[in-house]
């Protein structure tokens, strides 16, 4: 069973009291990834969220050389790493829209924690205030990528 403390590191439940961090902790599940492992694909159905409990993510999406101020390899462009405490696949839970990147394990091990939308849909019905506090900061979390992503066409 996974413990609420792992989630106070965690910057989308900033604001959750102990009791509530619980709450968000039931209903998750954990799974470990070894180095070079993906873990989801562009363009796929979405149904989850990802926390990094342990190691290192690296998001990339297809682009050509033209397409992209990047540099491309295989035909796709690194975004971002993302480390312990960080999150990915939110848009899951907004909108259930298709992958936008890949994202691929380049860490060993990588223990990720995976909330499905219909429980995190569930906990927010049941404490509207756990649920604001997380979409406001899910809202934080968007924005500090896109600007990442931003800064990097310029």
């Amino acid at each position: 069973m996974i413990n609420g403390l792992l989630l106070k590191e965690v910057d989308i439940f900033n604001g959750l009291t102990d009791q509530q961090l619980e709450k968000v902790a039931t209903r998750c599940r954990e799974v470990e990834f070894n180095q070079g492992g993906v873990i989801l694909h562009e363009s796929e159905e979405s149904e989850e969220m990802y926390i990094i409990a342990e190691g290192e993510v690296e998001i990339a999406v297809g682009a050509t050389a033209e397409s992209h101020p990047l540099p491309a390899v295989d035909g796709e462009v690194l975004i971002i790493r993302l480390g312990a405490g960080q999150i990915f696949g939110e848009m899951a839970l907004v909108d259930q829209g298709l992958r936008s990147a890949t994202v691929r394990c380049s860490a060993s091990p990588t223990r990720l924690l995976i909330m499905q939308r219909d429980d995190f849909v569930a906990v927010c019905d049941e404490d509207g205030h756990l649920g604001f506090t997380v979409m406001r900061n899910i809202a934080a979390d968007v924005c500090f990528k896109l600007r990442s992503h931003n800064l990097a066409w310029k």
